[in-house]
Parts: C-alpha cells; structure tokens; sequence
C-alpha cells in the first residue's frame, strides 16, 4: 500500500478545534488550500458529511486544474476523509484522509492520499507533490496560528 501512498505531517500550534474549522468553513478553506503560489477558485462547496468542494487550482504560470472533493467520514475535530478527482468520473479517485490528534504544543496533522495505482503516485511524486503538500500545510499553519493568536 505504500508504494501507492503519500503522508504528510505537521504539528500546528494550536487546537485540533481550529484546524477542524479551517478544513469546514468555506470561508476559511479555500484560503490556505494548495500550494505556495497557488489560488482556488471555488465554483461550489458545501462541506460536511455527503458534501462536495467543486474548485479550479490556479498554478503561478496560470495553469488550471480542475478538482472536486467529495467529503465523508467526517468526525468533529478529529479525521475528515473525501475522494479527490479532476471534477469528472473519467478515472479513479484518490483517497485523502486528514487526521487531528492534540500533542504538546499544539496539533498534529497527518493527511494520507491513496492513489488507485502505484504509478499515479510515482508521477505525483515526481511532480513535487510531496514538497507542495508541506507548503500546502504551511499556508494551513500560518492561518490557523494567526486565528489563534487574533
């Protein structure tokens, strides 16, 4: 299974509470969502259990992916799960799973995407996914540090 997987991790400064809003709000989300340099622009969200993100990501050349999640096995405050997918039912979705835990000093994240196949993977690992992802918790981080601190 790891051969098809990408964890990322990241203790936050602050409690599991206001990460699981950062994730749920759609306010919040599409502001810390993607990588440095990259904007989402939402065509339609409604989070929560059975809900569903529909957004293009932006790159800083001005590339557009299309994504959709599909959000389910939501747990208030501590895991969230959905199928990430190019807004189309063309292929297999990945799956994304987000986990909370409270630690000292704050909270850990750890996200786990489950590609289909183990080739996917390798090819999002070449693209710097597992890099991007960081700067993706990064952004997260900083606004959810900053709502704390405010």
């Amino acid at each position: 299974m790891e051969e098809r997987q990408i964890t990322l991790t990241r203790l936050i400064a602050v409690r599991p509470e206001t990460l699981w809003r950062c994730w749920t709000d759609p306010e919040l989300l599409p502001r810390w969502f993607g990588p440095e340099g990259y904007i989402c622009r939402t065509k339609e969200i409604r989070l929560g259990e059975g809900g569903i993100w529909r957004f293009d990501m932006i790159g800083p050349e001005g590339r557009v992916w299309p994504n959709r999640h599909r959000y389910f096995g939501l747990v208030a405050g501590q895991k969230l799960e959905f199928w990430l997918d190019a807004d189309d039912d063309a292929g297999p979705a990945k799956h994304v799973q987000v986990v909370l835990v409270a630690e000292p000093g704050g909270t850990r994240i750890t996200q786990v995407m489950t590609f289909p196949d183990a080739a996917s993977c390798a090819a999002a690992k070449a693209f710097g996914a597992e890099a991007l992802g960081q700067t993706t918790l990064a952004k997260l981080a900083a606004l959810a540090e900053g709502m704390a601190a405010g």
